[in-house]
């Protein structure tokens, strides 16, 4: 279902100006800035090198439970392929936006001309103009800052509850947003850069979750059971 959803946006995303409308509303082409300051210190804390910190320490956490004593795990009652899921996707998607990345050449809203940049406007799946074509590569497409955010999703698996599950949801959203959000309103990111991001993560734990649901199968039937 995620990989459908994402693919519908991408055709939205490409057959419309819906980026370029949300970003016109996030700069102030009178004054030549964005909304957000990137230098502003305070607000790269809270929503850029501070949740950076708290998603590798959770990351760090879930993996010394899964690789750690039962006892651990049992006392917080998460099992070790549900710990793996969560691990994996923590170190996966942020994986897969950096290689997204690396390979898209887009650009970010402040390096285009519209916004005061010095390269053209073209959508993830159009090719730059023959004589028009940018001396360096753009790294702008997935969104990968808010990778981490997103990528919380892998907890929502850890809890054996409706109510864990869609608390892990709405934190792993609230994290994506928080973080993502701060990159379009200064002009990292486009809107279609982090809702892609956000619908690879419901991609890559359901990858794992499958991944691993399988392998714990066959050992199981390997076993006899």
């Amino acid at each position: 279902m995620a990989g459908l959803l994402l693919a519908v946006f991408l055709v939205v995303a490409e057959a419309t100006a819906l980026d370029l409308w949300v970003q016109d509303r996030c700069y102030d082409f009178a004054q030549g800035r964005w909304m957000v300051d990137a230098t502003e210190p305070l607000g790269r804390l809270f929503f850029y090198d501070g949740p950076k910190v708290i998603i590798i320490l959770t990351a760090v956490v879930l993996l010394g439970l899964l690789l750690g004593p039962v006892r651990w795990r049992d006392r917080w009652g998460f099992g070790r392929r549900e710990l793996g899921v969560a691990v994996l996707t923590l170190v996966t998607l942020p994986v897969l936006a950096s290689v997204g990345k690396g390979t898209t050449n887009t650009f970010t809203p402040a390096e285009i001309r519209r916004y005061g940049g010095d390269v053209p406007y073209v959508k993830v799946f159009e090719a730059y103009p023959a004589d028009d074509r940018p001396a360096k590569r753009g790294r702008a497409f997935p969104a990968g800052h808010a990778s981490g955010g997103f990528a919380l999703i892998g907890l929502a698996v850890l809890g054996r509850t409706r109510a864990w599950w869609w608390g892990g949801i709405a934190l792993s959203w609230a994290a994506g947003w928080w973080m993502g959000g701060y990159q379009i309103l200064k002009g990292a990111h486009y809107l279609s850069h982090t809702v892609t991001t956000m619908l690879l993560a419901w991609m890559v734990v359901g990858f794992w979750g499958w991944v691993l649901r399988e392998r714990t199968a066959k050992a199981r039937t390997s076993q006899g059971f």
